[in-house]
């Protein structure tokens, strides 16, 4: 839902709780990217044939995830 349709729903409506849960499960869908973006380095896209980059985004999120998990178990 846009932005502002999602700010004139009423707080606690189930349309507004449904919009919740939507935005929770795409922050955490959207963490990894984050990893791959910025903190190796690979914001723009690179077009080197549809089998390389498919390896590419594997392998960078392969590492994103170990990240997340060294994150999670020093805690």
């Amino acid at each position: 839902m846009r932005p502002g349709l999602r700010r004139q729903l009423e707080a606690g409506s189930e349309a507004a709780l449904r919009e919740k849960g939507k935005a929770s499960v795409r922050a955490k869908v959207e963490h990894p990217f984050f990893y791959v973006k910025r903190m190796f380095g690979y914001g723009k896209a690179r077009y080197r044939g549809p089998h390389k980059n498919a390896q590419r985004i594997a392998l960078l999120l392969g590492f994103a995830n170990l990240l997340i998990a060294e994150r999670r178990l020093a805690a």
